[in-house]
């Protein structure tokens, strides 16, 4: 199998996995809230967010835009298109073996049907 470059920072998945993060993300996907807003939300104290913010944008999975003397945080797309492409590739894998599983079992069943014929 050939490898395949689909652009995928083993350090985005990792950020992704503590679910504080990941809760975080989610939340950021109706659309940009302040540190304090996720905060409230996750009841989480305005340092333990700020600090998964932080881990978030440094990973490239948040951007922030300061706005008057708030800072409205939101989530890249590029992180994202990468681990669909990433996905995806999975996908049409599994899709190739499940048509081959198909050809198999549909030339078994010609094989058997030739026996059965064949007997008569």
């Amino acid at each position: 199998m050939s490898e395949k470059n689909f652009d995928i920072d083993v350090s985005v998945l990792s950020a992704l996995a503590e679910p504080n993060r990941m809760a975080i993300v989610e939340l950021l996907r109706s659309g940009p809230l302040t540190v304090g807003e996720i905060a409230n939300q996750l009841k989480l104290s305005q340092p333990h967010a700020s600090k998964h913010l932080k881990i978030l944008s440094t990973n490239g999975i948040v951007e922030v835009k300061p706005q008057a003397n708030r800072r409205y945080y939101k989530l890249r797309r590029e992180p994202f298109q990468a681990l669909e492409k990433w996905v995806t590739s999975f996908q049409k894998e599994m899709e190739k073996r499940f048509d081959n599983l198909d050809h198999y079992v549909q030339e078994l069943q010609n094989k058997k049907i030739g026996r059965k014929n064949s007997d008569k």
